[in-house]
This record gives C-alpha cells, structure tokens and sequence, in this order.
C-alpha cells in the first residue's frame, strides 16, 4: 500500500507569534516517523509531507496529498491543533472523498469517538506502533477490522470501538523513526551555541507523578518503559552518520529520572567517540554536580526544569511537591558547567491571584542564578484534572470556551481564575516578560542565544512594553503582547484576540458507540515511584 502521513503547518494561524517560532525551532514530527518507518517494516511505500518544516500551505497540501495518489493518509493531532488535521482532512475529502483518512494521536486518545468527525475514517488511540501495522494489513486485504484493538471507526452506520490497544512493553523492538522520509536539514533549534541542526530522540516513556495539567490518566502516562541504553546510542550513530545531524532534543519526561540509564548512555556515547550535544527537561530536585559533570562531559548543553509558581497552596494543589531551594540550587549547577538552563512558569492555575503572580515575578527577579524563565499561561487541556476542575467551576477556575483552538499558552487564556479574567492574565503574562527580561544580569545570555540583532530587538520590545504600562491610561490595554518562544526566547503579537464564550453550545452527543471488550491492565505507577531501569513499575 502507499501510505501517506501528513504533519500540516500549524504557525501561519498565530500571526507573527507563528512567524518567531518558526525562526527558532523546527521540530520534526518524530511519532509519524516512527509510524512511516513500521510501515516500511511491513512492506508499504511511504511518503511523509511535513507542511511545517516546508511551509505547505493547508491547502496546498491537501492538493498535493490527493495528486500523491495514496491508499492510506494518516494525521496526528493535539488539541490546540486539532481543528488544523480537521482542515486538511475536508480539504482532502472535497478533492478526493474516496481516500481513507486516519487520526492519532493525544486528542483522539482522550476525546475518543468524539473526535471521529465527517472528515476522518479511522481513530486510533493510545500508543499505535502495534495496531497501524495490523490494521494496515486488514485493511488491505478487506479482512473485519474488529479484531484490531485500539480503533474506532464506522460499520454500516454504527460507530464502533475496539478498545484499548496493549502498551509497548519492550521499546527495543520498535525501529528507529524513518528520518530518511523527513528533510532534515530544515529542523534546527535555538540555543546559546546558535540555531543548531537536530533531531528529537526518545530513550523512555512515561513520568511517575500526575501533575493536574498533564493528561497522565487518560494518557496512561505514569506507565514507565525504558529503552536499552545501546538502542538509543546506536541510534544516534546512524543519525549522526547518516544525516550528519549532532544536536539531540531527549524528549523525555524525566531525563535524569534514573541515573543508571543516562549515565550508560553517556559513556556508550563517549566510547563510540560521538561528538554530540543534547538537551533535556528534569526536575530540580533530579540535578546534582557530579551527574552534570558527567552530562556535560558527553554533550550536555540545555536543561529545563518545571518552576510554575512559588505559592506553596498552589504547588500542593497541582501536586508539584519540589522544593523552591532546588530550582535555585540546579540553575546554580548549571551556571557551574555552562549549560544553559530553562525555567517554565505557569499562570492562572487554580488559587492564582495578583499577589501570587507577583510573588513568582520577585522571586525570578531576585534568583541571579536564574538566567532564562519561559513565563506561560495554564492551559486546561482536555483529559487532566484542571479540565475537570474548569468544567465544574471547582477551586474557583471558570472554563470561557471549548474552543480547543484556543488553547494556547501565549497571548491567549481560556480560564478566569478567582478575580482574574482571561484579559488580566495576559496583561499578568506580559508584565512577567517586561519583570524577568528587564533584568540586566539576563542581557548576556539574551544576546549569546538570538545574536546581536535578535537580542536586541527582545529588549527594545521590553523597553516598549515597559514604558507602555507606566505610560499608558489607566485602564487601557496594551495592544502588543509578548510571547514566549518556548525556549526563553520570545516575540510580538498584535491585538491578538481571546475568545470568551461561555454560553458556547456544548459538544454534540456521540452517536451509539459499540464496544468490542479487550482486556484492561492495571500496571500504573503510584506518584513519586522511582522504580528503576529493570523494573521501571516496581
């Protein structure tokens, strides 16, 4: 079969936000790789269109899926983004409504039959890698699908649901993602060395703890598998000599989870002789001296830590139970061996006030360690607990829209969280930009990252931002917003709008859902489980 995967570009909906993002970092989307390259495992002809990276327009590209002739088109989604895939799969179905089209990814898992709409043929939810191979083998042969776990589709007018699909308990198996498929000279990403040419990797799945913004239930997320570490460094390898690619993103959760596992990997890293760098997110309470060392010594060149907010009710009510000392502490270490360090802050979780923004906003000012912080507001993604404590008005947190495509982190809010609107959460938003970036100390590292030019038109925005609100009328609002880039780096948006709509229609019922049983498992880890790379569930 010939089975076309379509990533759509995402950026040209978010104005000159989209514009800036799409200057510093490029990701390739490495779960449709990973999908392309078991499809070229079991024998189909595979093509991956990647509008983002080459700038293909929603409707070109639906014009060039159909001229591709393919037998299967597949798309992933997350909820921000999902109205996107939604776009391009009605464009397709106009041209060419005889090509069948299936959805993946987290918004599907989650939402389920709610998210086979018109356009789409087949869902799939949960992790994939086992069912696609097998319902593309079905589906060729036009053998019954419902031996197939983990899709919904329709039968003769029925909606039907095969269930959960089983978990991929041994990562080993799975191919390295077909980056031949991908043009990899265009993903680069920004840091203090310089846009780098990179590649995202994967060396475990899973985090123990269920933070209220992440969908850890839905997502079965706080189920933990790890790769050997020789499957990821030879994977590097065929990048690095393949593709010539030296900067790696580890899209782990935890990447210093377990010490054992990085540390083999860093020194089959060093004894293949790679000259590598690579990047990661962790908690702070995860860093110590001697194992950056030791990262650093194989390639470490960034790591990012989760801060969110320095009220103490608020970090018990979103189940964030680290310490503040170890931020200052684990931004002190990297300072020590030159990594550049990312603090991601939230704003609008439930408790949040004036006085709780500021008093993050004083201690980021005050913490010199603290180079970088990424100043985002909370977003109640469908399937976590801040969802469902949104949708029920529970700890003073209102739901404005179920328009998930406003579910953005920067220049938009789609909660009023006690006195706070959605507009004083973006004014809250902009004045943590002007109140982090104004500080001297933080120029340097500026400068290093987005250049001389770069760097310095951030702080003339800061500068135009600043003298706006001590400037401006009272009342008045500021017309240009800051946003973050998502890697400390940040740009301008004009008057983009924020949807309120409360008195939205609500999602329309699913139709008759048939269920096919198959079997559950309980194999979940308990927050704040280590495990360990041998028993990563206990």
């Amino acid at each position: 079969m010939k089975v076309l995967f379509l990533y759509p570009s995402w950026t040209g909906s978010y104005g000159l936000f989209g514009h800036f993002a799409r200057r510093n970092s490029t990701w390739p989307p490495l779960n449709l790789a990973l999908l392309a390259a078991i499809s070229e495992r079991h024998g189909h002809e595979v093509t991956i269109m990647d509008g983002e990276a080459e700038q293909i327009t929603l409707e070109d590209m639906a014009q060039r899926a159909v001229a591709l002739k393919p037998d299967m088109i597949g798309l992933t989604a997350t909820s921000p983004f999902f109205h996107i895939s939604k776009a391009v799969a009605e464009g397709i179905k106009r041209i060419a409504p005889h090509i069948p089209i299936a959805v993946g990814g987290p918004h599907i898992t989650i939402m389920k039959e709610q998210a086979l709409l018109a356009a789409f043929d087949y869902a799939f939810i949960g992790e994939a890698e086992q069912s696609w191979p097998e319902f593309l083998s079905r589906y060729e042969k036009k053998q019954d699908l419902s031996s197939v776990a983990g899709i919904i589709y329709r039968d003769q007018g029925r909606v039907v649901s095969t269930g959960q699909p089983a978990d991929i308990t041994n990562l080993d198996v799975l191919p390295a993602p077909a980056r031949h498929r991908l043009n990899m000279p265009l993903y680069k990403l920004g840091t203090l060395r310089g846009r780098l040419p990179f590649t995202s990797i994967q060396t475990m799945r899973g985090c123990p703890w269920k933070c209220i913004f992440c969908a850890s239930e839905a997502l079965k997320t706080t189920q933990m598998r790890v790769r050997s570490p020789r499957s990821v460094v030879d994977e590097i390898k065929q990048v690095v000599e393949r593709f010539g690619t030296r900067h790696f993103y580890i899209v782990d959760d935890v990447m210093t989870l377990w010490k054992d596992h990085i540390l083999e990997i860093c020194d089959l890293i060093d004894q293949e002789g790679l000259k590598i760098t690579f990047e990661g997110s962790t908690r702070a309470n995860l860093v110590e001296d001697e194992i950056m060392a030791r990262l650093v010594q194989s390639g470490l060149i960034r790591l990012s830590f989760g801060l969110e907010t320095v009220d103490p009710e608020i970090r018990r009510t979103m189940k964030k139970q680290v310490p503040l000392e170890h931020y200052v502490r684990a931004n002190g270490i990297c300072n020590k061996y030159g990594v550049e360090a990312l603090n991601s802050v939230m704003i609008g979780l439930p408790g949040e006030t004036r006085d709780t923004v500021r008093a993050t906003l004083r201690f980021l000012r005050n913490a010199r360690e603290v180079k970088q912080a990424n100043f985002a507001i909370a977003v109640p993604y469908p399937g976590t607990e801040f969802h469902e404590l949104a949708v029920k008005g529970d700890k003073g947190v209102k739901l404005m829209t179920k328009d998930f495509s406003e579910y953005r982190r920067y220049g938009s809010a789609v909660t009023a969280v006690g006195d706070l609107t959605p507009q004083d959460l973006i004014d809250l938003q902009n004045e943590g930009f002007v109140s982090i970036y104004s500080a001297p100390w933080r120029w340097i590292p500026m400068l290093q990252k987005h250049g001389a030019i770069g760097g310095s038109l951030m702080l003339i925005r800061v500068a135009r931002l600043l003298s706006k609100k001590l400037f401006a009328p009272s009342g008045q609002r500021q017309s240009e917003q800051l946003v973050s880039l998502g890697d400390g780096g940040f740009g301008s948006v004009q008057d983009m709008p924020v949807a309120m709509m409360a008195d939205q229609a609500p999602m329309t019922s699913s139709p008759d859902l048939l269920q096919i049983e198959s079997p559950e498992r309980d194999l979940v880890a308990p927050a704040g489980h280590y495990g360990s790379p041998a028993r990563p569930n206990g």
